[in-house]
């Protein structure tokens, strides 16, 4: 009866190491290549010196940094495996001189060992490190798919393709925003870009957003629509003190039974539209950025908005500055409209595809934020 627990607890402890060993192997997977040499560079690099050196002559004190350089690619665990291992392996070498039991040797056997404890606290840490990192990203790609919520392939009697690359690739928000979603009076979008860079400016994204949601459910008219957000952003440009704040905004609405769509341009980027012969900007009325609308002496009932048809093998293309003023390395601005008109797909995802990659191709890292919507009818108007 007694060796029955003692063999289920020897059976115990034999999956307990084997676990801790797939799980030091998958995380060791993860490291970069080079950090995963290093250790092995270190062994051969001692080997080779105690080949070279005098047989009288132990180098085995090049091994007393192992542990120290496993710990920046693997776990604890197998940190103290390799501060076991360079341990016996000095011990071997010494021995191989004679001066197993030397006080310089004792020493760097109990310097191997400090430097084992060493490793393993700073693989512990660095592994809590790695796992803050993955919560914060985690929590970030929340904020981005809550504030910035992914583009439906169909809204309304629209398809609809997005874009959004912010400048910093450790930032899930920069300060461009978009927004198209389905309403009673139509399919409405938003596309725009908040003047400043930082929190400040991802703030002024969120509580932009926010008020278009609110009121493109509720308010009729799109240029109303637009008032609304100007007089928001003006609220916001005081609450935080900032007398510069202002938002540069297109804003769009797209009648499903019509096929018609309506643009108010508030210091936008006029929208490109792609036809199968021609790539031209949309020719609309430019007003005022939102924030800076009590600015314009054109009362708000005096600024009107077109209507104009969405063709079925069109495509309108809403951007902002972050693809337009792209620069190569020459400080050429990125041509726009000659590279769209090369296009010979233009539907919304092909479009999208193509600048998400032909910008980056053409002005390498991103100095500014970059947001597109591409939109094309769904289906023939009634």
């Amino acid at each position: 009866m007694p060796v029955r627990p003692r063999s289920a607890a020897r059976q115990q402890n034999t999956a307990g190491i084997a676990a801790r060993w797939n799980l030091a192997m998958a995380e060791a997977a993860k490291a970069p290549g080079w950090v995963l040499s290093l250790p092995i560079v270190l062994i051969l690099a001692d080997l080779t010196l105690e080949i070279a050196l005098p047989r009288d002559v132990a180098a085995g004190f090049l091994l007393t940094v192992l542990p120290v350089v496993v710990a920046f690619g693997m776990r604890p665990f197998l940190v103290g495996i390799s501060t076991v291992g360079a341990i016996g392996l000095q011990v071997l070498l010494a021995a191989e001189a004679g001066h197993l039991a030397e006080k310089h040797h004792v020493w760097v056997y109990a310097a191997t060992a400090l430097a084992g404890a060493m490793g393993a606290a700073l693989s512990w840490q660095r592994l809590r490190q790695d796992r803050d990192l993955v919560r914060v990203r985690t929590i970030a790609e929340t904020l981005q798919r809550t504030v910035l919520r992914p583009v439906p392939a169909r809204v309304g009697g629209l398809r609809a393709a997005g874009l959004y690359r912010p400048a910093q690739a450790d930032v899930a928000i920069g300060g461009d925003l978009y927004e198209i979603c389905e309403t009673r009076f139509g399919t409405r979008v938003l596309l725009g870009d908040v003047r400043g860079k930082g929190l400040d400016a991802v703030r002024t994204v969120a509580d932009v957003l926010g008020a278009f949601r609110a009121t493109a459910h509720e308010t009729a008219s799109l240029a109303e629509v637009a008032e609304l957000l100007d007089r928001y952003v003006r609220r916001a440009a005081a609450e935080y003190g900032d007398d510069e704040l202002f938002v540069t905004a297109v804003l769009l609405q797209h009648h499903e039974e019509t096929g018609h769509y309506e643009l108010v341009n508030r210091g936008h980027l006029a929208p490109m539209l792609l036809t199968p012969t021609d790539v031209r900007p949309v020719d609309c009325p430019e007003y005022l950025p939102l924030g800076l609308g009590h600015l314009s002496p054109a009362p708000a009932a005096d600024r009107p908005t077109g209507r104009t048809p969405l063709r079925p093998g069109h495509t309108l293309v809403l951007l902002t500055d972050g693809v337009s003023e792209a620069r190569d390395h020459t400080g050429t601005f990125y041509p726009l409209a000659d590279r769209l008109a090369a296009l010979r797909t233009i539907t919304p995802d092909a479009v999208v595809a193509f600048l998400d990659q032909d910008v980056r191709a053409y002005a390498g890292p991103l100095t500014d934020d970059l947001a597109v919507l591409a939109l094309s009818p769904a289906a023939l108007p009634h």
